[in-house]
């Protein structure tokens, strides 16, 4: 691996910590008129969707660098261990995770398709392998 490479891989998990920490945050706005429209204080869980969006897309460059699920999975990986620090031990001591369903939700569409789209470099590879290996 090229040292080219490893900057853009180190990129990739630095960015699934910032985004995690930044989908934590956000995730308690509501639809009150203060950040977003007022449509009656619903909660609405935007990040969610946007881990949904984004985790994918991570793992599927990580993977562009090298077709190695578990190195693919990096980018997951880190998102998931950033959430799990802030679930054991907020900043000062204070609680970032709220106890409702959007950390369900968060951890959910985050978590899911990123972990199908590892998957799909794992089929792959294996594939792959069969191929090299003369296989049926």
């Amino acid at each position: 691996m090229t040292t080219g490479e490893r900057a853009r891989y180190g990129g990739l998990l630095a960015l699934s910590v910032v985004l995690a920490v930044f989908e934590l945050f956000f995730l308690p706005l509501r639809l009150d008129g203060r950040v977003l429209p007022d449509v009656g204080a619903i909660e609405f869980p935007i990040t969610a969707l946007l881990a949904a969006v984004t985790l994918p897309w991570l793992v599927g460059r990580a993977a562009k660098i090298k077709a190695k699920p578990s190195f693919a999975g990096g980018p997951l990986y880190v998102w998931l261990a950033t959430l799990l620090v802030f679930l054991v031990a907020g900043p000062g001591g204070d609680v970032i995770l709220i106890d409702d369903w959007r950390t369900l939700l968060l951890m959910a569409a985050g978590a899911f398709p990123a972990t199908i789209k590892v998957g799909g470099v794992l089929a792959k590879s294996a594939a792959g392998g069969d191929s090299e290996r003369g296989g049926h």
